[in-house]
């Protein structure tokens, strides 16, 4: 018996159609998961997309990564709902072969050399190993190709005539999702500092307490020097206080989320001294101002990032800026922009993770995140301001309901229109057999 032959045997029994239609669902939900969690952060997706190119040797390419990121999460999602539907039977898995394909034995590349560490094919909803990552491929490749056999053994949700419905509607709501996530923040925080989290442990700098912990970093004609609680120097004798940083973590704060320390977070001055503390010390509001590539910010940015500055400083808040670059770029960009704000240097991945946009804004109070967004989506600053008032406009969790509500109603409208005709059909047989 040939293959074709035990096909035509077996694509029609039911076992067959039950694992085809076990095989839609599972394949397609991966691509649609794999998608989403790409669309939601394009951000994150453009930066992986960078290391990629980066790895591989692309370095004039970067300027695609973007376009690259969105394309990619859009078409994943599209094959996914493709795929879990069985709309375009033949052509979507033949689709699916082609991107696995090219991604499979990228990530074996990756697995056997670690170029990048992490894969990034759920974006920062679930985090694989390269070789769990390799194995997942595989095992999508089998199911594809378990799909190109089989898969017109079964029915299509939707008819032919309204399939290109199907994936309009799948764009239009993956395409709203990215957009969200370019412009404003991600609807969904996967990332290790969402709204809520306190970026320094509750037990440094309490109104003072506990300063026998705290290492005290003076300075005297150009010299610093470290001092302990009970050992401070006299300021008649010409020392000046400069920063304090506490003993007990040696890499920046403990972050506390949900009551468990989840992560290291450093703020450093341009001497590498961690300023952390007076900069998310607690009994005090802060605006955070990101520059993940200075580079690429602006000079029109400066004009309403000084605006804001002005404006949080008469509510009697603070502003710093945190960046990678350095010093050179740092002073640079203050000559161009006349900012009057400190700027500091924190990691490129853990600045990256805290929010997302270049540049971005965190506003604090008392350590605690209160809300994030791009600078250039927030309104023109006006004084006076309430600044816990600002992001009032964005509400991620109802966005997204309302998204997700409007995509599944939309598609259920869909399938009842397109299927009704069926339906009216079983029953007037029903009848006509039961006279």
């Amino acid at each position: 018996m040939t293959l074709k032959s035990f096909i035509e045997a077996v694509k029609y029994e039911k076992w067959c159609q039950v694992l085809t239609l076990l095989m839609r669902l599972t394949v397609g939900g991966i691509f649609i998961f794999s998608g989403f969690t790409k669309a939601i952060d394009p951000w994150g997706t453009f930066y992986k997309v960078s290391d990629y190119q980066l790895a591989l040797g692309f370095e004039q390419w970067t300027g695609t990564a973007l376009f690259i990121a969105v394309s990619l999460a859009v078409a994943e999602f599209l094959l996914g709902v493709a795929i879990a539907a069985g709309a375009y039977r033949r052509s979507a898995p033949w689709l699916a072969l082609v991107l696995m394909l090219v991604m499979t034995p990228l990530t074996l590349w990756l697995a056997v050399t670690g170029a990048v560490p992490d894969c990034g094919c759920f974006g920062d909803a679930l985090h694989l190993s390269n070789w769990a990552t390799f194995g997942k491929n595989l095992l999508l490749l089998l199911g594809i190709i378990y799909l190109l056999l089989f898969n017109t053994s079964l029915r299509s949700l939707y008819g032919p005539a309204v399939q290109w419905i199907v994936m309009a509607l799948s764009f239009a709501f993956v395409m709203s999702v990215a957009y969200y996530g370019y412009f404003t923040q991600p609807l969904i925080d996967y990332r290790p500092y969402p709204v809520g989290t306190r970026l320094i442990s509750t037990d440094i700098g309490d109104n003072g307490n506990d300063e026998e912990d705290f290492v005290f970093v003076y300075s005297k004609n150009g010299k610093r020097e470290e001092f302990t609680i009970d050992s401070l120097p006299d300021e008649e004798d010409g020392w000046e206080y400069v920063t304090r940083y506490h003993s007990r973590r040696p890499q920046g704060n403990v972050i506390i989320q949900n009551g468990n320390a989840t992560n290291n977070i450093s703020i450093m001055d341009e001497e590498g001294f961690d300023v952390s503390v007076d900069v998310l010390g607690k009994n005090r509001r802060t605006v955070l101002l990101l520059f993940p590539d200075m580079h690429q910010v602006g000079v029109v940015n400066s004009f309403a990032l000084n605006e804001l500055n002005d404006a949080a400083l008469v509510a009697n808040a603070d502003v710093v800026g945190l960046t990678p670059a350095n010093a050179s770029v740092i002073s640079q960009w203050k000559d161009i922009s006349m900012a009057s704000y400190p700027i500091y240097n924190m990691d490129d991945s853990e600045l990256k993770m805290l929010a997302r946009g270049n540049p971005a804004v965190v506003y604090l109070e008392d350590g605690v995140i209160k809300w994030k967004r791009t600078l250039s989506s927030l309104d023109d600053v006006e004084q006076p301001i309430e600044l816990s008032d600002m992001n009032k406009d964005y509400d991620a969790d109802r966005i997204m309901e309302n998204l997700m509500l409007l995509y599944c109603i939309s598609m259920m409208a869909l399938l009842l229109v397109n299927r009704s005709h069926l339906l009216i059909r079983r029953i007037f047989s029903k009848k006509s057999t039961n006279q």
